[in-house]
């Protein structure tokens, strides 16, 4: 049975001041016996309006739970994933305040930016590629409303998929003249290599998990936009993230690096700044 829409409200009104109060909250899916996807989704939903509500915009979408590690881990067997607003990007080489983040961990991805609308059913990998204008490397610094991590699908999905913030490598490279699913991604923290791992690991290939995210979104008739920015699910296992870390992404193909720095300079995300650049 559905979960009433006060619910929903509520839910999605509790994750939304975890975030701004930098603070965690016990996992959704025991207090709420029955939540399913759909009710996940539905709480998502409410707590990405109220970022809206407070200014920010959406710039893209990224898709979570490619690898079948991962799925097993959560009990779900396709991807899941969550919206991007322009709070949460930025730039390649900043330096990140621990302070404004809860309990961060950092990922290796591909990003697509695309240069024309991709609107599903019926996307193929080959029309990812056509409607694409550029991808590069990408860090994706997850982060979790939910104490501890402890999370089963229900609780990720309503925690905008565990969204933290990214960043952008300044490379642009041509996916048309790039096999995607044979890049070789690594991580180093502090010059030592702490992740590694292959394109083929995102659903077979990058341009596969985007496919399938314009599809599922196609069937609410939402579209992808010209301009929005697409993570495309991680290429390796996530790392945990230390006061003074260090964090290079290089990916191969021409995708080039992604650099962060990570440190506790504020005590929470009441007070300044928010990211320094």
């Amino acid at each position: 049975m559905a979960l009433r829409e006060s619910i929903i409200t509520s839910l999605g009104d509790e994750l939304y001041e975890a975030h701004v109060a930098g603070v965690t909250v016990p996992n959704l899916r025991d207090r709420n016996p029955g939540m399913d996807i759909v009710d996940a989704y539905r709480v998502q939903e409410r707590m990405i309006d109220r970022r809206l509500q407070s200014g920010e915009k959406i710039v893209g979408k990224k898709i979570g739970v490619t690898s079948k590690v991962v799925q097993d881990a959560i009990g779900v067997f396709e991807p899941d994933f969550g919206q991007l607003t322009d709070a949460m990007l930025v730039a390649d080489g900043a330096t990140i305040d621990l302070g404004m983040l809860i309990q961060p961990k950092a990922e290796g991805e591909i990003a697509f930016v695309l240069k024309r609308d991709l609107v599903g059913p019926g996307v193929t990998a080959a029309d990812v590629l056509d409607a694409t204008e550029y991808v590069t490397a990408c860090f994706e610094i997850v982060d979790s409303r939910i104490r501890e991590w402890d999370i089963k699908i229900q609780d990720t999905v309503a925690d905008n998929a565990s969204c933290g913030v990214f960043a952008l490598g300044m490379e642009k490279a041509d996916p048309s003249q790039i096999e995607l699913s044979s890049v070789a991604m690594k991580i180093e923290r502090n010059g030592q290599l702490v992740s590694t791992g292959m394109g083929a690991a995102v659903q077979g290939s990058p341009l596969n998990s985007v496919a399938w995210l314009a599809n599922t979104l196609g069937r609410f008739g939402i579209p992808f936009r010209a301009g929005e920015t697409i993570l495309s699910g991680a290429l390796g296992p996530m790392i945990d993230i230390c006061d003074g870390d260090h964090l290079r992404l290089t990916v191969t193909g021409g995708l080039g690096t992604c650099d962060l720095t990570f440190k506790k300079i504020t005590g929470g995300r009441n007070e300044r700044p928010t990211f320094l650049r």
